[in-house]
């Protein structure tokens, strides 16, 4: 799950690469910030010792993910990306949230 989450990371950066000029101070640091969040949310919880806070960091991650993408449908409706590189991210953010839900439901229960 958190080297997914670096995956997805490695590719929010390869396709902001490409935003234009014009968002650098917009989309593309608030995209990048919120994918970064994720594994580093999911690492800092696994960090401490308490269920609840573990979950809480995961709950975390998963806000920003949802983050992620809204924010990669924003770039494509913008045609910062193509449908395609979309699709491709959606997937990726698709499978972290499936694996997210299910590690938050195994430890609340």
């Amino acid at each position: 799950m958190w080297q997914r989450g670096i995956v997805l990371v490695e590719g929010v950066y390869v396709v902001t690469d490409e935003f234009p000029d014009q968002e650098q101070y917009e989309l593309t640091p608030q995209l990048r910030r919120a994918a970064v969040a994720i594994p580093s949310n999911i690492a800092e919880g696994w960090g401490y010792s308490s269920r609840d806070e573990y979950v809480y960091y995961l709950e975390q991650a998963r806000s920003s993910l949802l983050e992620v993408e809204t924010q990669i449908i924003i770039a494509e409706r913008l045609s910062y990306m193509t449908e395609e590189t979309r699709n491709e991210l959606l997937q990726k953010t698709t499978t972290e949230s499936k694996m997210l839900l299910s590690l938050m439901r195994s430890l609340q229960s």
